[in-house]
């Protein structure tokens, strides 16, 4: 097992260190925002359009930060591309059972961003990662969803840019957003803080309450016991989840023998290279309402960058319970097309 946990933490940890800028800039940076987006009608400016083609519904996938070496935002070069489509190989294969996939680059922003000091300037950088990623969408919806039922997801940073995808497009009483919302099968919106202020000032955000709940939005970070604050989820915040081994959003502990398959990936190509089972089980913790793993040795998963604490297993969320959500994407949308056809035919 500690052969296979190494092979996660090498594609880390060799990703992590071969680029200089992975120690955190905390000087201020002076950014000015876009005036453009990408040029998404060109298919250069796609890393998956319309991947797995069979499919009867779309996924439109964010990618989580893969940029390590630009102060704030990433230029779209062969390099970027490359680590681009390295760590999306792991997120796709969540949603090729079920979902054509789209996937847009865009100028994410650089992991340095998340602790510059002046949060102005950060919040610029998020905005011009943004600006990419709401042309992409809009792009998306205009010349390739074709009527299909769509997904979205996301991790990290990608979660992020799906939650203000909802709050752009998704609200209001418009005829767009109505067709949105009833076109959703759901949102996986992983590692990323969904709370109860989002939800009241945003009521298109609706968070998961079940296995097989449709038009919701499926969130959870993992961490260990004992774990008070990250970036992800500040001390003081509570986090809306859901637990991945029940689909339940009580406290309840869920044992191992519910995880169908924790992964490995090659350390070069992010490929799937083994499944585990019951490998680790996980309750939600009643005050900070993250995902506590258990049966877990945090040793064999150290947060790897300094942004994170002891304990955070943040980079894994994916990883831990690969199978469940790959198993519960199918069962959605399957619930999905269920309940279409019954009201078409009512």
């Amino acid at each position: 097992m500690k052969k296979k946990i190494s092979l996660i933490l090498l594609s880390l940890i060799v990703l992590f260190t071969i680029y200089p800028h992975i120690a955190i800039n905390a000087y201020a940076v002076n950014v000015l925002p876009f005036t453009s987006s990408l040029d998404y009608s060109r298919q250069d400016n796609w890393l998956y359009d319309g991947a797995y083609p069979e499919n009867s519904v779309d996924v439109f996938i964010v990618a989580p930060t893969v940029d390590t070496k630009s102060e704030t935002n990433s230029a779209i070069t062969p390099a970027f591309k490359k680590i681009f489509r390295n760590a999306m190989n792991q997120q796709q294969a969540i949603y090729a059972n079920t979902a054509r996939i789209y996937a847009p680059y865009y100028r994410q922003a650089s992991i340095n961003v998340y602790s510059m000091e002046d949060s102005a300037a950060r919040d610029t950088v998020m905005n011009n990662a943004y600006m990419d990623v709401s042309a992409a969408f809009r792009y998306y919806l205009e010349h390739k969803n074709n009527g299909r039922p769509l997904i979205l997801a996301g991790f990290s940073q990608g979660a992020d840019m799906c939650y203000r995808i909802l709050e752009e497009y998704y609200g209001g009483s418009g005829e767009r957003a109505s067709y949105l919302r009833d076109n959703l099968i759901a949102v996986y919106a992983i590692g990323w803080c969904m709370t109860e202020d989002m939800i009241l000032k945003y009521p298109q955000i609706v968070p998961a309450t079940g296995e097989t709940d449709t038009g919701v939005v499926v969130s959870y970070d993992c961490e260990a016991f004992g774990v008070t604050d990250t970036i992800i989820v500040p001390n003081g915040t509570k986090a809306i989840s859901i637990n991945p081994l029940t689909w339940s959003t009580d406290t309840a502990p869920a044992d191992r023998s519910l995880n169908k398959g924790s992964v490995t990936q090659d350390s070069k190509t992010g490929a799937i290279l083994s499944v585990d089972q019951g490998r680790y089980g996980a309750y939600i913790d009643p005050v900070r309402g993250t995902l506590i793993v258990t049966d877990i040795d945090v040793n064999e998963y150290p947060p790897v960058l300094s942004i994170f604490p002891e304990g955070s297993l943040h980079l894994y969320d994916n990883f831990l319970f690969f199978v469940n959500l790959q198993e519960n994407v199918q069962k959605r949308t399957e619930a999905f097309l269920q309940k279409k056809a019954t009201d078409n035919a009512a």
